[in-house]
């Protein structure tokens, strides 16, 4: 039946379909015959005119059938659309033959033939279909039950029931069940899938029932509830995956292609914080904004916040050509109609440029979030890191100040404080920038957000281990010691929209984010939610390793948010905010102009030296391993 199985699946779709026509034709004959006896109480053979009838029963049926489409139809996925189509064409043909029979009143035929006949005919057509699909599915199911991912659903609600319908015939998923918290349906069945306790899940999964388990439980977003239950699939290791695109499930455009990992928030181990809407509209809503770095991880998903406030225009300001064209091209057809979306191809760097934008196009706030922020790269490059992460903002500072724009918001990072590598030390001198201006009482509001790492943007640790623990392993760490505060993408970017509203004027905002992650311990949920276990010396047998690589040059052990230890509550109660020391700005200019000649002279030790005379607590933790400073000491 097997080898009959794999013939029938590779032939030809037009030889299958002449198959179909040529099974229906002998079962209208058969119908015929069967009708005869049943009206006449004996078998009949044809004769005379009797044949006019075995005649016009396929000559009508068949291509009435093509018509509804019953010959494309893939038999081992027929459905009820497909019977409806059955029906339909069945009570089409009926009515056509049981007028031929009247008007042409073949002799031997009884009238009373059609009606019995397509009756029959329906019925029969029906059976047929049933039992072709169910041999197939059967059949299939039996050469892939050995392959297939034995998947159950937890949630047993209208997105799980839709995406086990839309799994159903993938041969890489065999479903089990459901999960389900309601008591009510427990020990139920849906569809034929059984409904079982959460208790249930450890057994099954130790009889090996369940390989993989899918959350459909979309009403519980980023609740604690959902939290202990990716605890409780954590500790069975098990592959987690999350609900596809609900749009998509809406549309039945899902295929077993469409499973996704679990999102970074899933990660995070604690509930998302939640956005003052007041405060993210204050700034936003009927303004002309611009987002500088719009095609980075924080500055796009920045604009895709912004845009659901309704900014009178959006302005994308990014000198990476095809970064900008995706984001532009993915928020244009969210736009709505009296918002536009301008892109602008520039670099923070180019003063006149930039200030040729900002005349132009005269924005009221910015989001300031243009920098190079990879620790490794930007100590190895310290000239481009400075000429980017400090005079970019200072640029872009003083044509806010030209225009009178409203508000600024420098994108600033915890490494900032008490800074071990360039990167941070740059961005403690942008700060820096931005409080001298606010102290010279300026019309622009500027003000600075402070924040840990963001899960899932480009350069986290999240999208490196995600590939590393798909290639097998092993999942690289610095140091195991490693701590740092983490947040998602969509809280960086409302923690930065909501600072501008509380904003007065040189005020440092930082996100109360709890306590600090252990990388280690972000790898190891990462590898145990991906179904695998860790391979280390209590266990040997493992799947995946953690590797400790050592310390990059700049990198600290754990981050500090705040360079005192006074924070001020602000009006968000999970947002704190900090008047740190800066430097006055006639002093500040000095020293800026001093950096502008040193980088003109590619003068790499000059330049430490001069971040280590401006940044309080800038401890550089090795030499100088800028490529352009060793190689031109060789």
């Amino acid at each position: 039946m097997d080898s009959l199985f794999t013939s029938l699946r590779t032939l030809p779709r037009l030889t299958k379909q002449c198959i179909a026509v040529a099974c229906d034709v002998a079962l209208a004959w058969l119908m015929l015959l069967l009708a005869f006896a049943l009206r006449l109480d004996q078998i009949v053979i044809p004769s005379g005119e009797q044949w006019w009838a075995y005649i016009a029963s396929p000559a009508l049926a068949v291509p009435i059938f093509m018509q509804m489409g019953l010959y494309r139809a893939v038999l081992r996925y027929t459905g009820l659309s497909a019977l409806q189509a059955i029906a339909k064409g069945a009570i089409i043909y009926g009515v056509l033959f049981f007028g031929f029979l009247l008007i042409t009143r073949p002799e031997g035929v009884p009238r009373s033939m059609g009606i019995l006949q397509p009756v029959l005919f329906l019925l029969g057509i029906a059976i047929s279909r049933a039992l072709v699909r169910f041999w197939l599915n059967d059949t299939s199911g039996h050469l892939t039950r050995h392959t297939a991912e034995r998947l159950i659903i937890y949630g047993a609600g209208s997105a799980g029931i839709q995406i086990a319908h839309a799994l159903n015939h993938a041969k890489s998923y065999k479903i089990i069940g459901f999960i389900d918290d309601d008591q009510t349906l427990q020990g139920k069945t849906i569809n034929n899938w059984r409904v079982y306790a959460p208790k249930d899940l450890a057994r099954l999964v130790q009889e090996g029932e369940v390989q993989s388990a899918l959350l459909a439980i979309p009403s519980l977003m980023r609740t604690t509830r959902r939290l202990e239950i990716l605890e409780q699939l954590r500790e069975l290791k098990i592959h987690v995956r999350a609900l596809p695109n609900l749009e998509n499930l809406a549309s039945g455009a899902i295929s077993a292609g469409d499973m996704q990992e679990l999102g970074a928030e899933d990660l995070l181990g604690r509930a998302p914080i939640a956005p003052n809407a007041e405060m993210m509209a204050h700034t936003i809503t009927g303004k002309i904004v611009m987002v500088t770095g719009a095609a980075g991880s924080i500055g796009g998903e920045l604009c895709r916040q912004i845009l659901l406030l309704h900014p009178k225009q959006l302005l994308l300001v990014d000198h990476h050509e095809y970064g900008l064209y995706n984001i532009h091209r993915e928020l244009e057809p969210r736009a709505p109609v009296d918002v536009r979306i301008i892109p602008l191809l520039a670099n923070v760097r180019e003063a006149d440029k930039l200030l040729t934008l900002f005349k132009t196009f005269r924005p009221q706030t910015i989001y300031h979030a243009a920098a190079y922020k990879h620790v490794p790269l930007v100590e190895q490059n310290i000239a481009e890191g400075l000429s980017t992460n400090v005079l970019g903002t200072l640029h872009a500072a003083y044509a806010a100040i030209a225009i009178h724009a409203e508000y600024f918001v420098l994108i600033s990072t915890d490494k900032a404080v008490r800074p071990t590598n360039v990167m941070g030390a740059t961005k403690r001198v942008a700060e820096l920038v931005l409080q001298a201006l606010a102290a010279a009482s300026t019309s622009t509001i500027f003000t600075m957000v402070r924040f840990g790492n963001v899960l899932d943007s480009s350069g986290s640790v999240v999208p490196l281990f995600r590939q590393q623990i798909k290639s097998g392993g092993p999942v690289t760490l610095t140091d195991e010691r490693v701590t740092r505060y983490f947040m998602t993408i969509p809280e960086a970017s409302q923690l930065v929209i909501q600072a501008a509203a509380m904003a007065h004027g040189g005020e440092v905002f930082v996100l109360d984010m709890g306590v600090p992650v252990r990388i280690a311990e972000l790898a190891k949920r990462m590898i145990e939610l991906s179904g695998y276990s860790v391979r280390d010396a209590e266990h040997p047998n493992g799947d995946i390793e953690i590797k400790v690589t050592g310390l990059r040059s700049g990198e600290k052990l754990y981050e500090e948010l705040l360079i005192g230890d006074d924070p001020v509550a602000s009006d968000h109660l999970k947002i704190m905010k900090a008047n740190e020391k800066y430097i006055p700005l006639a002093e500040l200019e000095t020293q800026l102009n001093l950096m502008i000649g040193y980088i003109s002279n590619n003068d790499i030790k000059a330049l430490r030296n001069l971040l280590l005379h401006l940044v309080d607590g800038y401890i550089p933790d090795g030499k100088i391993v800028d490529w352009l400073h060793q190689y031109k000491d060789l």
